[in-house]
């Protein structure tokens, strides 16, 4: 796994460092060595974008740097401001020779074969004021190779989410990574990215990037001397007459399947159990009792679902009536397998009592996209947006569960410990992606007995190669998520 660092953290450990290992000039000598030992060919001339505190200092170190191995280079000044450690360098590379002005909305960037970022480090909040808006547009617009020191300049270094922030084609992150490096926008911000180390102790506890070594123990090979069985019996309850959740619960026994399940059946509507039993050979159907298309509940036929099976996974297209919350609410007090609840399932659950999902036996999964996290957390998009590891974090703890945030880089926590995983791909935007994320995670709990925030984090992590290599075959744009399904077999070796 790769350590990832919060901001908090990140600044709490680089003072320590600084008061008791290695002083501050040393530290921001080897991160602009490391910026200029990370890239191997330097295209000239090189313009060095630098604002008004340490991120700057690391790029008047990287000048001189590129000044003494005989390179062209220039220094814009953003204002005239520096750190103390900052000016420091600057003095240096002052003396030296080296060319530096100030920016101005007339200056032309084009003429620079790369731009180096070096505006605002990993503590930016919020959206850049002018200038420093305009010139993180100049940088965009400019055809450089553009690199951004730490992170990209106007990004949020725990969230990832920013307004207007620079587009990179390299970026080097110093000491750790931070979650800004992979959450959200991130992807979208940064072509491709290394870190280098500078030798910062971290001294509290840090997030954790899924490497694939990290997944392996939770997919064993299979002793001859077993059967079905011993890979655990899941059970499917979705679908609806108005939604297409029939038919993506076929998709989602497959995927089950696929992904290492001994048995599954998929639980639905009487009604439209025929759409269901012809794509599920391998599959079986346990229709439940409904009106015009939708479950009602009966006690007896749930009480079936919560004795047999040692997974269970609901809300896939199933609808909010009251008849279901009653079918979730049942569960939540009978059952003492694993649940996963996503989709419609999650909208339920925001209103139910938490006493009663607290307490509940049963080792709960949630897997909420952004929106419906707010509805679990009773907060807007944008206090998301402020506090997002944190927001997912406080929800587990609340709802005693481990909690599965979809998005580019996915976030899985039980409120204590914090995985990531950056797998994934824009292809995999599309309907039905979260049954099959769903379905692959019912398989990995139930091969995988006490390992729930692992096996979670392993199906996303999962999930995610496989959407990268059906984007492969198919491309982004044509993709959907039954190609998902089939690339499966090649992730899961």
């Amino acid at each position: 796994m790769i350590e990832v660092v919060s901001v908090e953290n990140m600044r709490k450990s680089d003072a320590y460092t600084i008061a008791n290992i290695t002083p501050s000039l040393e530290l921001m000598r080897r991160a602009g060595e490391g910026v200029f030992k990370s890239v191997k060919n330097w295209r000239e001339p090189i313009a060095i974008v630098c604002g008004s505190g340490n991120n700057a200092g690391d790029g008047y170190v990287l000048a001189k740097l590129l000044y003494d191995a005989g390179l062209k280079v220039s220094i814009i000044l953003c204002e005239d401001r520096f750190s103390k450690d900052g000016r420091y360098y600057f003095e240096i590379c002052k003396a030296a020779g080296i060319e530096h002005f100030f920016y101005s909305e007339k200056m032309n960037l084009t003429p620079y074969a790369t731009i180096v970022d070096c505006i605002f480090g990993t503590g930016f909040k919020g959206k850049p004021k002018a200038p420093y808006n305009n010139i993180i547009e100049e940088i965009n617009e400019a055809k450089a190779f553009v690199i951004s020191v730490d992170i990209n300049s106007g990004l949020n270094g725990d969230s990832g989410i920013g307004s207007t922030y620079v587009i990179s084609d390299y970026t080097v992150s110093i000491g750790n990574y931070k979650p800004g490096h992979f959450l959200n926008m991130a992807k979208d911000a940064m072509k491709d990215k290394t870190n280098v180390d500078i030798g910062i102790e971290i001294i509290d506890s840090t997030y954790e990037l899924l490497e694939a070594k990290d997944i392996k123990a939770l997919l064993p090979d299979r002793r001859n001397f077993s059967n079905k069985g011993d890979f655990g019996y899941v059970g499917l309850i979705g679908g609806c007459l108005e939604y297409s959740g029939a038919i993506r619960l076929a998709s989602m026994a497959a995927t089950t399947l696929r992904s290492g399940a001994g048995v599954v059946s998929v639980a639905l509507p009487s009604s439209l159990s025929f759409l269901v039993a012809q794509n599920v050979l391998e599959a079986t159907v346990y229709p439940l009792s409904d009106k015009n298309g939708h479950i009602i509940f009966v006690e007896e036929e749930f009480q079936k679902l919560v004795n047999r099976y040692r997974c269970l996974a609901i809300g896939m297209g199933i609808g909010t009536g009251e008849e279901i919350s009653k079918c979730i609410t049942y569960i939540l007090e009978n059952y003492k397998g694993q649940l996963i609840i996503d989709a419609d399932g999650l909208n339920i659950l925001s209103k139910l009592d938490k006493k009663l999902i607290r307490e509940c036996e049963a080792k709960l999964v949630l897997t909420p996209h952004l929106k419906e996290l707010t509805r679990l957390a009773g907060c807007t998009m944008e206090d998301l947006h402020e506090d997002y590891i944190g927001t997912a974090v406080r929800t587990a703890v609340d709802y005693n569960a481990v909690l599965l945030l979809k998005g580019p880089c996915t976030l899985i926590t039980d409120g204590n410990k914090v995985f990531m995983t950056d797998k994934g791909c824009p292809g995999m935007a599309t309907a039905g992606s979260g049954d099959v994320l769903s379905g692959i995670t019912a398989a990995l709990l139930s091969c995988n007995q006490g390992q729930e925030l692992l096996a979670t984090a392993a199906a996303a992590y999962i999930n995610g190669m496989a959407g990268e290599r059906a984007a492969f075959e198919h491309g982004e744009i044509s993709m959907i998520a039954s190609d998902t399904i089939k690339a499966l077999s090649t992730c899961i070796l």
